[in-house]
């Protein structure tokens, strides 16, 4: 009987599903359904509010926001490049998931995580809209708004004792709308120096994941408990204002120099210089500057008819590298027709200078700083001189806002009291980006003109345009903030040819300074007086000693 009851069963079992296979064949070739109505489409305006609500969610971004950018011709160069994005990203996953797993080796007695298989899938990620922000800051900002749903097959191997446990990461779904931010801007390819990224909202994340087979993403509770871990870890790394910096280039070799401390020079004597003169005299007079620095050398005034000449007269020199830049002294003899004659010269490196202290150096005059010339025995005389660096304190990092509605991140504020603010020397500085509108009665060739304390500074001059773009920077040493001052730039055309009236103003601004005294810089573009549409991008920085 338990033979017979076996072999009836199987047989049973065979029998019917024989049947059952030819029945559904049957039926889904030849059977036709009686009630079969084409969909019927509807045009937007007559969807009802349940409709849209249903809807809303597949809509693109750049339909529902005006002010994001459809970019088809992005997405058609993502698909393109997927398959080699998905090759050339191998390497990038495991050297970011590698140094993860090894902090895990040896824990629950875990011998090793290894990957078994890596492909990102055939599907690749769709940008559903673009907005790219206008900002007074030297930066490129965008947000897109990124959806993927892919097939991507990640394999791992984990090795636990003794058992070998295959995990697989299947069909994700990623929904994320980061904002991506380039800067500096610099003219050196790619021209930018980091990628910053942040992201703007909490992502949606939702993917399957095999254990040994089985998708342990469909055991109750567990669903709900992974997208929540997922979801806090992300944002407690990138949820702005925190952001992932991602460095292309060097900024230190690529970036403009900026300002990092003042050179106090006090040109005190000189002693047994060279005889220039018939009668066995000289009149010399000092020339300052810094190795590397394109600004106008300092010089002292002349002492007629002297060998010893007493100066005692002080001078500032911007240091942009105090670890590597170099005091150039140079002493000549005035000569009333002529080129005048160089009576000696030296060099003395910052780096040999501690910060705040006064030094007082006596130097040997040389002929050059070659000291395989012989000529450089020859006895010049002496200079002594009086140094000291001061460095800048450390920045604000105060910002003025921009002109739409893109704000920046919250900066550090400034700790320091009102009373510093107002006291001790310091740097002015005055960039000068460029111009938008501005527009001549006779003529286009804008320039820019900055006036302080009677002081008139200019830029380059630009021809036929109404857009200029200078970008220069500007630099004034003060003795003291300048609290209740103003600082005057105005765009001026020039004639390029002879002709009357080969001047013209296109505009001006007056801008009280105590603000970037206050803030330590200010950003922005002020609208042009006296012109109709002008404006002008300036940025004001105050550093103090």
């Amino acid at each position: 009987m338990g033979f017979l009851s076996t072999f009836f069963g199987i047989f049973g079992f065979l029998v019917g599903s024989l049947i059952g296979i030819v029945l559904g064949f049957y039926l889904f070739i030849y059977a036709e359904p009686e009630h079969v109505e084409d969909p019927k489409g509807k045009a937007l305006d007559k969807l009802d509010t349940t409709e849209m609500q249903d809807l809303m969610p597949e809509i693109p971004w750049w339909v529902k926001n005006p002010d994001y950018e459809r970019v088809d011709w992005l997405n058609k160069f993502i698909h393109d490049m997927w398959p080699f994005i998905d090759k050339a990203s191998h390497g990038t996953i495991r050297s970011i998931a590698e140094p993860i797993f090894a902090d895990y080796i040896g824990m629950c007695k875990i011998e090793s995580i290894e990957f078994e298989k890596i492909s990102l899938g055939t599907l690749s990620p769709t940008i559903h809209g673009l907005k790219v922000y206008e900002t007074n800051e030297s930066e490129l900002v965008m947000e897109p708004a990124i959806k993927w749903a892919g097939n991507p097959d990640i394999l791992v191997t984990v090795k636990l004792a003794s058992l070998r446990i295959l995990i697989q990461l299947v069909d994700i779904q990623i929904e994320a709308a980061p904002r991506i931010t380039l800067k500096p801007l610099v003219p050196t390819l790619p021209c930018f120096t980091n990628i910053v990224v942040s992201l703007m909202e909490k992502p949606q994340v939702d993917f399957g994941l095999k254990v040994l087979g089985g998708d342990i993403m469909s055991i109750p509770g567990l669903y709900r408990y992974v997208q929540e871990t997922i979801k806090k870890q992300v944002s407690s790394l990138y949820l702005w204002p925190r952001f992932l910096e991602i460095p292309i280039l060097d900024a230190s070799t690529v970036a403009a120099k900026k300002p990092v401390g003042i050179l106090h020079v006090r040109v005190v004597r000189a002693m047994k210089l060279l005889k220039m003169d018939l009668l066995g005299l000289s009149d010399p007079y000092v020339k300052l500057s810094l190795s590397g620095d394109r600004l106008p050398t300092k010089k002292t005034t002349i002492k007629k008819k002297t060998l010893y000449p007493e100066w005692n007269e002080n001078f500032k020199l911007i240091v942009k590298e105090p670890q590597s830049q170099f005091l150039l002294i140079d002493v000549y003899d005035w000569d009333k027709v002529g080129a005048h004659d160089r009576l000696g010269m030296q060099v003395y490196p910052l780096k040999l200078l501690n910060a705040n202290e006064t030094k007082e150096l006596t130097l040997d005059l040389l002929k050059s700083t070659d000291i395989t010339d012989l000529h450089n025995k020859k006895q010049r005389g002496q200079i002594v001189l009086e140094l000291r660096y001061a460095p800048f304190r450390e920045d604000s990092a105060s910002f003025s806002g921009p002109l739409d509605r893109f704000s920046r991140k919250a900066s550090i504020i400034d700790t320091k009291s009102s009373n510093e603010s107002y006291s001790g020397a310091g740097l002015l500085s005055v960039t000068v980006y460029g111009a938008e509108d501005v527009e001549g009665s006779r003529h286009n060739n804008p320039y820019a003109l900055i006036i302080f304390r009677g002081e008139k500074r200019k830029s380059k001059m630009i021809r036929r345009t109404r857009d200029p773009a200078w970008n220069e920077e500007f630099q004034f040493t003060l003795d003291e903030p300048p609290v209740s001052e103003k600082i005057r730039v105005e765009v001026m055309s020039k004639r390029t040819r002879f002709g009357l009236q080969s001047k013209e103003s296109l505009g001006y601004v007056e801008i009280n300074l105590a603000d970037v005294v206050n803030n330590g810089r200010m950003n922005e573009k002020y609208h042009l007086i006296d012109s109709k549409y002008g404006q002008i991008h300036v940025e004001l920085r105050w550093k103090t000693v």
